[in-house]
């Protein structure tokens, strides 16, 4: 979840440094701190809090240099205070490390070295890292060698930057297992390291991943990676197509809201170069599917954490009625762990943003140990869950920073639709009508999307209705049942208020408990095909004295006579409905929000890439 950055080369480190951290404030920090070397000497800046006040530290106390790296923390071990922040520093302040991840064994470290006499300065795992570089460091071996063999003694998975007065002429870095990317950007005379490309985007396009288990020796020049064991590999270097003006807000207030407006270029942009309307064709080159693969395939899995799961939970419906694969969707942090039956024949599809989700990686190990078909549908380029996949799908929405997911919600939506109908074109269990059929209402979504994104001033009207709410109830049914999970999610993760999502026809076995005039009912009810079942659910909401919310159909008369506020969605083909009726839910939980005050971007407790598990 910390946000990692690293300068080594011919400008002032500092501003660098401190502006790549900026860009991954979305990640969710409660500390942050930078080290340059300055003078032979290696300067530290430290604070609890949001950025501000480090750079308001930075400018009463001002440090130089042409090499540096930098911290925002988001606390596991020990207080978010300014001396639990990174970086961390040892004895001889000759060394300092930023660490993303969790040393499991460090309580047995930490006795190891005070044992040694090593005094410990803060309450986090990631000091015993310093403290073990700077032991090896003490029998004459060089940086290089004094970090291979401190993560030989670290249990759990791991980001890592190392930096010596020493050597000044290079930065370490290393990664074990799935705490989060390492990427490396190349310059001119200047290289870059941080845990997000976000952070290096404005200085250059050109970067290589580390996979686990490698490391770097990052120089001016460039950078040299090997294994821990010292073999060497030749970095694979991406060109990222991001725009950095794309991760600036614009004329938005929150990047929330803007993500939430790119979406009809971000769903325009999924389907160019994969949908050819004139042959009534799909393509997905990346998932190098063949007629024979296609055929063999028995179940999809389908794995993924939060927003992304509630988007796996649409894609089982697509895929079992257009393909007629069984699918089951698991949550990643539970899948490993259930022991799940995989064969060669099975396909195991994580879903991920950023590509870097700790339990979505281990679920996608697990499925890898099995012998299982691996796919993943991402959005960060070059991330793991990318690389590591048979094949994959790029959610075409590019950066996304606000921390509660928008447009990376609704581009898998449209992936999983066009992966259905390539399943079931190859398989050969869609004829030509029903395929032209489907291809034609893709063409429509983004036109929808628009409409549903005109009528903002509809939602903030019932926004004002509900920011004084302590609870509310979602019901959803049939294909929008993930969406009422969905919409309850946005609401919490924002808004701070208790929100529920539910199938609607479960409301009267527990939560019918719950409605009276005080909680809100939120109810999915489009002209789909359990629209008559949730006219039914808002008539036993109302019996009950609730206050029922409507999202529903335009011209929808008899939803308009039974709801007390409604938001109004075009007509959708109903196997595409989700991607429509989300969107007033995202603008709702959006402006409560942001009228109750809420830091919408950064909400409390929460990190947009979950590094750890």
């Amino acid at each position: 979840m910390c946000g990692i950055v690293g300068y080594i080369g011919g400008q002032d480190a500092t501003p660098i440094i401190l502006n790549g951290l900026k860009k991954l404030e979305y990640r969710g920090y409660d500390s942050a701190g930078l080290a340059v070397l300055e003078d032979g000497h290696i300067q530290l800046r430290r604070d609890a809090g949001k950025l501000d006040r480090l750079s308001e530290l930075v400018a009463t106390s001002p440090l130089h240099g042409h090499v540096g790296i930098g911290h925002t923390r988001w606390a596991t071990h020990g207080e978010p205070n300014a001396r639990n922040a990174h970086p961390h520093t040892g004895a001889t302040g000759n060394v300092v490390v930023v660490h993303n991840g969790i040393v499991e064994n460090y309580m047995e470290l930490r006795e190891e070295l005070a044992a040694e006499g090593v005094v410990f300065h803060s309450d986090t795992d990631s000091e015993t890292i310093v403290h073990l570089i700077e032991r090896y460091l003490s029998s004459q071996v060089d940086l290089v060698t004094a970090v291979r063999k401190t993560l030989g003694h670290l249990k759990g998975a791991h980001g890592i930057v190392v930096l010596s007065a020493s050597e000044p002429d290079k930065i370490v870095a290393a990664r074990m297992g799935n705490a989060g990317g390492v990427v490396i950007g190349f310059g001119q005379d200047e290289t870059f390291v941080a845990s997000d490309i976000p952070a290096i985007l404005e200085h250059t396009r050109r970067v290589t991943f580390l996979e686990s288990r490698q490391m770097a020796v990052i120089t001016r020049a460039g950078a040299r990676i090997t294994t821990l064991d010292g073999r060497e590999v030749r970095p694979q270097v991406t060109t990222v197509a991001w725009d950095p003006v794309s991760a600036e807000k614009g004329e938005f207030r929150h990047f929330m809201q803007k993500e939430i407006h790119e979406q009809v270029r971000a769903l325009t942009d999924t389907l160019a170069g994969r949908v050819d309307y004139e042959k009534d064709l799909i393509r997905l080159p990346q998932l190098n599917l063949t007629p024979e693969k296609a055929r063999q395939i028995d179940k999809i899995f389908i794995t993924a954490c939060g927003t992304a799961a509630h988007a796996g939970m649409v894609g089982k419906i697509l895929i079992e009625k257009i393909a007629r694969i069984p699918v089951e969707v698991n949550i990643a942090s539970e899948f490993r762990y259930s022991d799940p039956i995989l064969t060669p024949n099975t396909v195991v599809l994580a879903i991920s943003q950023s590509g870097e989700t700790a339990d979505t990686l281990a679920a996608m190990e697990e499925a890898r140990r099995k012998g299982a078909m691996l796919w993943s549908i991402v959005n960060a380029i070059g991330s793991q869950a990318m690389r590591i996949a048979d094949g994959y799908i790029s959610m075409q929405t590019g950066p996304e920073i606000g921390v509660a997911s928008t447009k990376a919600f609704t581009a898998p939506l449209v992936d999983l639709y066009m992966l259905a109908v390539v399943l079931a074109d190859l398989r050969g269990t869609l004829d030509l009508d029903a395929r032209r059929s489907l291809i034609k209402d893709l063409a429509l979504i983004p036109d929808l999307v628009g409409r549903c994104l005109d009528r903002e001033a509809d939602v903030v009207a019932v926004a004002h209705q509900l920011k004084d709410t302590r609870s509310s109830l979602y019901l959803g049914r049939g294909i929008n049942m993930p969406i009422a999970y969905e919409g309850a999610l946005k609401l919490k993760e924002i808004s701070y208020i208790h929100a529920e999502g539910y199938p609607a026809g479960e409301m009267k076995h527990g939560p019918i408990a719950l409605v009276d005039k005080d909680m809100p009912v939120i109810v999915l009810a489009p002209q789909d095909p359990w629209h008559e079942k949730m006219i039914s659910q808002i008539e036993q909401a109302r019996a009950r004295g609730g206050r029922v919310v409507a999202v529903a159909t335009e011209g929808d008369e008899r939803i308009a006579s039974l709801a007390d506020h409604v938001l109004w969605v075009p007509s959708a083909p109903w196997l595409l409905s989700p991607v429509v009726t989300v969107i007033p839910l995202q603008m709702l939980a959006y402006h409560i929000a942001s009228l109750r005050g809420l830091d919408v971007d950064q909400p409390r407790n929460l990190a947009k890439s979950v590094t750890v598990e």
